[in-house]
């Protein structure tokens, strides 16, 4: 019996740790806009309007995160030009 509640044990704390793992994955980050004093949630959504924002631009693919603050804040004045794209 000892053998089985320790397993019980390490599967329901493997369990628990992958469930909070998750969790941290779905959270996205915020971005301040400046311009616009408010705040942008980045989610898949936001990414692909950032991807349709650099194509229209002709600006080489890239990670939001590498992004120049003016680059940043560009997208973030040109994403309240385009709020049709969701």
């Amino acid at each position: 019996m000892n053998r089985y509640s320790a397993a019980l044990l390490l599967a329901i704390g493997l369990s628990t740790t992958l469930s909070v793992s998750a969790d941290d994955r779905d959270e996205h980050k915020r971005y301040y806009d400046k311009g616009h004093k408010d705040y942008h949630e980045w989610n898949d959504n936001e990414a692909r309007n950032f991807n349709l924002y650099l194509g229209e631009k002709h600006i080489r693919v890239h990670v939001w995160e590498k992004a120049p603050a003016r680059e940043q804040q560009n997208y973030w004045k040109w994403r309240h030009e385009h709020p049709d794209h969701q």
